[in-house]
């Protein structure tokens, strides 16, 4: 299963702007709501990228798994890292997650090399 997820991440961008645009009240709270929950405190930005990807996968969103890999790698995640998020998620998420888990490993090879 061939996916790009430079376009499904940037994708979710898109969409987050045309939602925006209709809704920029809600949208406006959203990403309020956003920088608190991803601003560094007691867990760093890396960290709470590996996390939200965890949910992607053990919620099965595409969307999520391919923005919060590019997000992970980012903020300096390694393939081990994500390797190891992905094993969390399957472990929460069960089979299903093990196919969102996969496609975290194919995103985060795909950035990597430039190519997602």
């Amino acid at each position: 299963m061939t996916k790009d997820f430079k376009r499904i991440a940037d994708d979710v961008m898109a969409g987050v702007g045309l939602i925006r645009e209709s809704e920029p009240d809600a949208m406006k709270a959203f990403a309020a709501l956003s920088s608190a929950a991803t601003a560094s405190h007691a867990l760093d930005a890396k960290t709470k990228e590996l996390m939200a990807l965890a949910i992607g996968i053990a919620v099965h969103c595409d969307g999520c798994v391919a923005y919060h890999t590019r997000m992970a790698r980012t903020h300096g995640a390694t393939r081990e890292e994500v390797s190891e998020t992905v094993s969390l998620a399957l472990y929460m998420g069960g089979g299903p997650a093990a196919v969102y888990g996969a496609d975290a490993l194919r995103a985060y090879d795909a950035f990597a090399a430039g190519t997602g």
